[in-house]
């Protein structure tokens, strides 16, 4: 983003808005634009609102794996909803401001969806950790408790570890002045990553992919 600066009396410099950095500048491809976003924001809000239901209305997946599972894509559906519809205003009316509080506020919810990111992958890597390596004692180990503190514990430590795409983002300002390149990486962990995360954990996982068909079955039997 490049900052606005308003030149007000006692020489002081008082910040607007900011300028949001587009992918192009081509009227013509603000179109295709719109459309590639905004299939990417929908297939990841259906993606995973989809697991969250198949997840809550199947006893079988009432596990810890899934429990953590569920909270990762509630996360990702926060964190894709910051930014993408913002960016979808902005190329669809071609108004490329965003006032200093909205950004402030905007940026604010995004870190702290993805740091919360980061903390429920780290339990979940636990939670495979204690099954593989302690299989006799996993119930006794992920209990309802501590499965229920591992996350509260994610909730409220939202200012540590950012993704290296992130860190890349900023850390790269200092050698180099592509805007292009810049707005690229920041899409790529901004949008793709939610995106992703619903196929990597539920690709190849039977369990979810029975308990979507399960989902599937009852919501077409009341229509």
């Amino acid at each position: 983003m490049r900052k606005i600066n308003q030149i007000v009396p006692e020489n002081q410099t008082q910040f607007n808005e900011f300028i949001l950095l587009r992918f192009s500048e081509k009227p013509e491809q603000q179109g295709p634009l719109f459309g590639l976003f905004l299939g990417i924001y929908l297939v990841t809000v259906v993606g995973n609102l989809l697991i969250m239901l198949a997840i809550t209305f199947d006893s079988h997946l009432h596990t810890p794996m899934y429990f953590f599972l569920s909270n990762l894509s509630f996360v990702d559906f926060c964190m894709v909803s910051t930014t993408v519809p913002k960016m979808l205003v902005s190329i669809l009316t071609e108004n490329k401001a965003i006032s200093y509080v909205d950004c402030l506020v905007q940026m604010y919810f995004f870190m702290a969806f993805a740091a919360l990111d980061n903390f429920l992958l780290a339990a979940m890597a636990y939670d495979r950790f204690v099954a593989i390596c302690h299989p006799l004692r996993y119930t006794v180990i992920m209990n309802p408790r501590l499965c229920g503190l591992l996350v509260l514990l994610s909730w409220l430590s939202v200012v540590s570890l950012f993704y290296g795409t992130g860190f890349g983002v900023y850390l790269c300002s200092l050698v180099t002045h592509s805007s292009w390149k810049k707005t690229v990486a920041s899409a790529m962990y901004a949008v793709i990553t939610p995106l992703l995360n619903p196929f990597i954990y539920t690709l190849r996982n039977k369990d979810i992919k029975n308990a979507l068909r399960k989902l599937i079955s009852r919501i077409s039997s009341f229509e």
